[in-house]
Order: structure tokens, then C-alpha cells, then sequence
């Protein structure tokens, strides 16, 4: 599996840093990918957090959302690809640091 990260250049909405796609590379789901996590900024300014692809749905006038990636009994899964999720958003930023870095003035 690879992730592949998609930077929010237009800064809409407020905090979204970029979204993120799992591209899977081997295994019976070789050839698909799964879109819909976005990374963002923590509201205190104070690292980083990953959602999950989910459905809105509406009950009562009231919007709720269904996560479509969750785990059967631990959510530890869920953890790892957090973490996984936020490594490739840092070394995505590493690099586009050293790209403007280079870039002569």
C-alpha cells in the first residue's frame, strides 16, 4: 500500500491541510484505491489529525455521518493508519520544504 497526498492549496476549508488516498499495490485489492481521509490541523494549533471516509446522512433535520472504515473489535487498526497517514503528510512536507529550499531567488 501507498499513500498518496493531496495537498489543499486553496485553504478551504479552514484547517484542512490535504486529503489523502490509500492506493493498494498488492493483495486481491491490487489496482484499487480508497479516497476520502483528510488531514487537518488541530483546532489548539497543536499537531495534527486524519478523518476517516464516511457518509452524511440526515435523521430528524439533524446531520450525522457513518464511518465506512472502522474496526470489527480493536481500533487500534485504526490507529495505524492514522499514524501511517501522518507520516506520509510529514514527509510530504519535508520534501516540498526542500524543493522551495532549492529553488534559486
Amino acid at each position: 500500500m501507498t499513500i498518496k497526498i493531496l495537498p489543499n492549496d486553496k485553504g478551504n476549508p479552514a484547517g484542512k491541510l490535504a486529503d489523502a488516498e490509500l492506493h493498494f499495490t498488492a493483495g486481491p485489492l491490487e489496482g484499487l484505491k480508497l479516497i476520502g481521509f483528510a488531514v487537518w490541523e488541530r483546532r489548539s494549533g497543536n499537531g495534527r489529525n486524519v478523518t476517516f471516509p464516511a457518509r452524511q446522512y440526515s435523521v430528524n433535520g439533524e446531520r450525522r455521518s457513518f464511518a465506512l472504515l472502522r474496526p470489527m473489535s480493536d481500533s487500534s487498526g485504526q490507529e495505524k493508519v492514522r499514524d501511517v497517514i501522518l507520516e506520509a503528510y510529514a514527509a510530504y512536507e519535508a520534501e516540498r520544504a526542500e524543493q522551495s529550499a532549492e529553488v534559486p531567488v
